[in-house]
């Protein structure tokens, strides 16, 4: 008789975590805001980034072909997101407007990323930890005209997420535009990067 109450609880739970882990998936996939199942959230466990300073014609993150531009542009634009290109973020960044914190970057990679260069005045938000950066960059971008966000480019998505933290946080998102091609872009049309805290005034060779 024991046996069989067993074997009839451990059923019991086998169906109730199988009901849980299918309304878990399903509410995952349904939220805009839900986890990439097929994506890296721990890139420095594999494949490392390649650094700012290197070659980054051998970043395979970077989307290589039109169509993979095309597709993150209407990813983006799906959730409610303005991409802009690498021309568009030179002429921000070149804006006199930018000097006066009218025209804000933000750079949505993690501490070590971040320090080995970004784009100069860059604000840093990491959005896996939003309450460190938070209180001082949404305050900026409340004042911002434009609010330029983004991360290492191609396949990167942090800067889509923090943009929609941002937006969430109560940052007009009329202003808000992601950078696709991010840090890897930039460097790559020799443009000026950063290093170490925001304003080291230390640029990149």
């Amino acid at each position: 008789m024991k046996g069989r109450e067993l074997k009839r609880v451990l059923l019991e739970a086998l169906v109730v975590s199988a009901i849980l882990i299918a309304f878990g998936l399903l509410a995952n996939l349904v939220s805009p805001r839900g986890l990439s199942l097929s994506r890296n959230y721990f890139p420095g466990s594999g494949k490392a980034q390649p650094a700012v300073g290197g070659s980054l014609n051998s970043d395979t993150n970077a989307p290589t072909t039109k169509g993979a531009q095309e597709n993150v542009a209407a990813r983006l634009k799906e959730k409610g997101l303005q991409p802009i290109d690498g021309r568009e973020a030179e002429q921000l960044f070149r804006d006199p407007l930018r000097e006066l914190e009218s025209i804000v970057f933000i750079d949505a990679r993690d501490d070590r990323h971040y320090a080995e260069g970004h784009i100069p005045g860059a604000f840093q938000f990491d959005r896996y930890y939003p309450e460190k950066h938070l209180p001082a960059v949404l305050s900026t971008c409340l004042n911002a005209t434009k609010i330029v966000v983004y991360c290492s480019g191609g396949n990167c998505e942090d800067s889509e997420f923090a943009a929609l933290t941002l937006k969430d946080a109560g940052a007009p998102l009329d202003r808000i535009a992601v950078y696709a091609g991010g840090i890897a872009d930039w460097a790559a049309k020799g443009l000026p990067i950063e290093l170490g805290v925001r304003n080291s005034g230390n640029l990149r060779p």
